[in-house]
């Protein structure tokens, strides 16, 4: 199968976080054409929100790696229409949220669109989306800052918390229990 590597960010911080991340990464499986590769662990992460908008709810984070013949609107069209499946609120978009799925990286394409700029514009500078991408692919190149993530990662300079959760994503229903802080 020919196509692109695609990396796409999960995180939810409202209801059965778990869930609705099993959920996502299920439907993500469904994709036509697509193949999951990859997924990181899930992640706890507290919210970069310093006026309180997202909610006092920490986020679960992961991100998942798939090979992919989809366009990139129209993949970035199916991530919206599972957000709302699995209960976003589309009118409050920078709220509390079921599920929230970015398209971090389309191969290494670089497009500006109205509705859709690869890489994320902003991936490099959260910790959330950087230590499961490095997980995942540490030597996967940005073509934009022309570096690593792992090199991203290393550089980061911020204070957020993050915590690795003891699960394997998408196996709720399997032998696996309730996530839980790692002992790691």
């Amino acid at each position: 199968m020919t196509g692109e590597t695609a990396f796409v960010g999960l995180g939810c911080n409202l209801g059965d976080r778990q869930d609705f991340c099993d959920r996502a990464l299920t439907l993500l499986g469904l994709l036509p054409r697509s193949q999951i590769t990859g997924v990181s662990s899930y992640y706890e992460t507290e919210p970069l929100d310093p006026e309180g908008i997202l909610g006092p709810g920490w986020f679960y984070n992961a991100v998942a790696q798939i090979h992919t013949n989809i366009a990139p609107l129209s993949l970035l069209e199916i991530l919206q229409e599972t957000e709302r499946g699995l209960g976003r609120d589309d009118q409050h978009r920078q709220g509390p949220r079921t599920m929230d799925l970015d398209l971090l990286f389309y191969g290494q394409q670089i497009m500006n669109l109205p509705n859709l700029t690869v890489p994320h514009p902003r991936l490099h500078l959260r910790r959330f989306v950087l230590t499961p991408l490095v997980e995942l692919d540490p030597d996967w190149h940005h073509p934009i800052l022309n570096t690593n993530v792992k090199e991203l990662l290393h550089g980061l300079q911020d204070s957020e918390q993050i915590r690795k959760l003891d699960c394997v994503p998408g196996d709720r229903y399997g032998q696996h229990p309730t996530c839980n802080p790692s002992s790691q």
